[in-house]
């Protein structure tokens, strides 16, 4: 224990160790390239293992304790830690829920921000390259040549880009050209957010939903509002919201001190180095994605590094609660090892398992348990 400072200000020192762990892992972006995925699902397998040992020895064993020397509940001492625990998993099921439709109503702001004249513009465009599609089909069936997809796509198409250039002037629009009339069927063969869709020769197909999107910005990000930056943006969210609980147990932790004989300062400051490691892997594990997507190096160590920055703040709001509100202490440490073990079994584990690295991920998974098992029993 660092003499003569309260339970608050160790707590945002041990969350401000968990955010530094973060900006390390994110860090590893500028040494990995975004295909090393064998290592990402080691390291998450370790951190899983790493969390479910620290669920226990650091937070649900002195919950117990703490509800058993308080004498209130009797023989269902287990109860305040139980009721807690359900409370932890349910907040994060529920931030899960609400993700999506966050990021949905992102997407829609972002088009709602276009004015009427834009949008009319844009459905103009669509109507006229479906029609075009259906006489092309039309030509083909009845053996005739048909109109040049050319002749009917660049006319519109280049007439959009030079409106929208003269409304941004300092935009080069000439590649997005190319990527417009792409969608409208001069490339044979096309992905389309990372799913191929193939044109026949002499026969119209169906264009993708939705109006044209334009390029994404020089540096490769994808463009707000496309279904790659929707995924990106929930990814991002998921990480940064799975991260308040996770801020929140060390700050309970040492917020604990000295309540029971388990409730130390090294059962806490094993909590804080636990879920920092836990951290390190789960800050690649956002800015390799980002870097994949297209990001710059730079942007996608900032964005990782970023998703740890609510640990601090949620850490001090954990210590304030416990020190305000010692009979809640059994609910606030199952609340924090709910949310945890909910996040390794329904986030880091079948994340480990995506890439046909499952057997590395199980193993590295037991062997952060007996580390951090150790780590617990041996120095606290």
């Amino acid at each position: 224990m660092i003499p003569g400072v309260g339970p608050v200000p160790q707590a945002l020192l041990g969350t401000l160790l968990t955010w530094a762990l973060t900006a390390a892992g994110s860090a590893l972006v500028f040494v990995f390239s975004s295909g090393q995925r064998r290592i990402l699902d080691g390291s998450l397998g370790f951190a899983a293992g790493v969390m479910l040992a620290a669920s226990y020895w650091s937070l649900l064993a002195p919950a117990i304790e703490l509800a058993e020397e308080s004498g209130t509940f009797g023989a269902f001492s287990f109860f305040p830690v139980a009721v807690g625990f359900a409370l932890g998993a349910a907040f994060v099921y529920g931030a899960d829920l609400l993700l999506p439709v966050l990021v949905n109503n992102l997407h829609t702001t972002f088009h709602m921000g276009k004015t009427k004249e834009q949008r009319q513009r844009l459905s103009l465009l669509l109507s006229v390259l479906l029609l075009r599609d259906r006489m092309v089909s039309l030509c083909a069936e009845n053996g005739f040549p048909g109109p040049s997809h050319a002749a009917v796509a660049l006319s519109w198409e280049q007439r959009a880009v030079k409106e929208k250039q003269e409304q941004e002037p300092g935009r080069d629009l000439g590649s997005e050209l190319a990527i417009r009339i792409g969608r409208a069927g001069l490339q044979p063969d096309k992905a389309e957010n990372g799913e191929p869709y193939q044109r026949r020769r002499g026969a119209g197909s169906p264009l993708p939903e939705g109006p044209p999107t334009f390029l994404a910005p020089r540096d490769g990000a994808p463009q707000a509002g496309s279904s790659s930056w929707r995924r990106i943006m929930l990814m991002i969210l998921a990480i940064t919201i799975h991260n308040i609980p996770e801020g929140l147990a060390v700050g309970v932790g040492f917020g604990a001190i000295g309540k029971s004989e388990s409730a130390t300062f090294q059962s806490a400051r094993n909590l804080a180095i636990g879920i920092g490691v836990q951290n390190f892997p789960e800050g690649l594990a956002v800015s390799l994605p980002l870097r994949g997507a297209g990001f710059s190096t730079w942007k996608a160590f900032w964005y990782g590094q970023l998703s740890g920055m609510v640990e601090p703040l949620a850490g001090v709001l954990g210590a304030f609660a416990v020190v305000l509100a010692e009979p809640l202490l059994p609910y606030a440490l199952g609340f924090a090892a709910g949310a945890m073990v909910y996040v390794v079994m329904d986030d880091i584990i079948p994340e480990a398992q995506t890439s046909g690295n499952g057997k590395l991920a199980s193993w590295t998974s037991i062997l952060g348990f007996v580390v951090m098992m150790s780590l617990d029993v041996g120095l606290g």
